[in-house]
C-alpha cells in the first residue's frame, strides 16, 4: 500500500533497524521499545491485521517470532510476550499486520492485564457463540 508506514519500511523508503528478513517477513527493532530488543515482524505481502493475512504469511510471522524469542533469550530476557493488535480499539496503530516479541525481565515493572470473571453460565454462552463462527 501507497501509505503505509510498514510497507516504505519493508521497501527500505523509511530507515529501520533490521534485524531479520527474508522472501516473506520483514523483522525490525520498535522505535518505541517496551524493553530493549522488543521487534515488530510484519509479513512483506500488505494485509490489515489477523483478519486478512494470509495463512501462510502468518505461519512465518509465527516460525520467525520463535527463533526472535530464542535470541533474546540467549541474549538474557527472563521472559516472551508476543503481542498483536488488531483494530484500532484494540491499540493497532499501524494498519499493517505485525506481531510484537517483547523480551521481558524480571525487574521490568510491567503488568499483566487484570483478569474478568465470567457471571453464571455466560462463559457456555460465549463459547457458543464462538463455535458458531468458526469457519
Amino acid at each position: 500500500m501507497e501509505d503505509c508506514l510498514f510497507c516504505k519500511i519493508i521497501n527500505k523508503e523509511i530507515p529501520s533497524t533490521q534485524v531479520y528478513e527474508d522472501d516473506t517477513v520483514y523483522a525490525f527493532l520498535d522505535i518505541h521499545p517496551v524493553n530493549p530488543g522488543h521487534v515488530l515482524i510484519a509479513p512483506k505481502k500488505h494485509s490489515t491485521n489477523l483478519m486478512d493475512i494470509e495463512d501462510a504469511d502468518m505461519e512465518a510471522v509465527i516460525r520467525l517470532s520463535k527463533k526472535i524469542a530464542q535470541a533474546l533469550t540467549a541474549q538474557g530476557a527472563a521472559g516472551i510476550n508476543l503481542e498483536m493488535n488488531n483494530g484500532q480499539v484494540a491499540g493497532q496503530v499501524i494498519p499493517h499486520t505485525h506481531l510484537h516479541v517483547v523480551p521481558r525481565t524480571e525487574s521490568d515493572g510491567l503488568k499483566h492485564w487484570p483478569g474478568k470473571e465470567y457471571a453464571p453460565g455466560e462463559a457456555e454462552a460465549v463459547a457458543e457463540g464462538i463455535r458458531k463462527n468458526l469457519q
